[in-house]
């Protein structure tokens, strides 16, 4: 059995002005997403995680670096970068971009698990790599709780696979930055335990 946070990582700067990021921009925390950071930790700082898992990009590492600080056994898993959006990528939030990115998510959410934009990933491709994180992940019989802090559009595809969702489901799950699912694994199921919990936020 196994108890699994997983959280979004907090603002970056793009974040706030509406750019999409992507696998391709390593963008830092802006001062709203330190905060978000340190709130987080000032109500989970003392949960007795066996492992923290991050994905490859910076604004992870920096979102749980209060844990990471406290010595926490701490792993990057490029499994859990966020979905690549390829020629998108920090491009200005026109209308341009927001109808090009409406139309993929149409497609997404009509089962096209293979359409991406030029460049990037699909829904598939990612959760192909994310699967493998995850079976790395549910190997480790020694750890028994678990924080693993990611991306909005991965972490929605993440819970999808988890959950045993079609990946159309994907939009169901809110993902303000640092918000919390709780999962058990048990017997080879994941069950949702916690669902887009923010509380932390309310200090701010």
């Amino acid at each position: 059995m196994k108890e699994i946070y997983i959280i979004r990582h907090g603002e970056t700067e793009l974040n706030r002005l509406g750019i999409v990021q992507g696998r391709g921009i390593n963008a830092d925390l802006n001062d709203t997403g330190i905060a978000q950071a340190a709130a987080f930790f000032n109500k989970y700082g003392k949960v007795k995680f066996d492992k923290i898992y991050t994905s490859s990009l910076v604004r992870t590492h920096q979102t749980v670096k209060g844990f990471i600080d406290l010595g926490l056994p701490w792993e990057q898993l490029d499994g859990l970068d966020e979905l690549a959006w390829g020629e998108w990528e920090g491009k200005p939030n026109t209308p341009e971009a927001r109808e090009a990115f409406r139309a993929v998510v149409k497609e997404w959410q009509l089962g096209n698990y293979n359409t991406k934009f030029g460049g990037g990933e699909s829904p598939n491709e990612v959760a192909a790599r994310m699967s493998k994180a995850m079976d790395y992940i549910k190997k480790q019989t020694d750890e028994k709780l678990v924080l693993i802090c990611m991306h909005g559009r991965a972490m929605r595809l993440l819970l999808c696979l988890l959950l045993d969702k079609p990946l159309s489901d994907m939009e169901e799950f809110a993902h303000s930055n640092t918000t919390l699912y709780r999962l058990q694994y048990n017997d080879g199921k994941f069950t949702l335990l916690d669902s887009n919990n923010i509380s932390h936020l309310e200090q701010l």
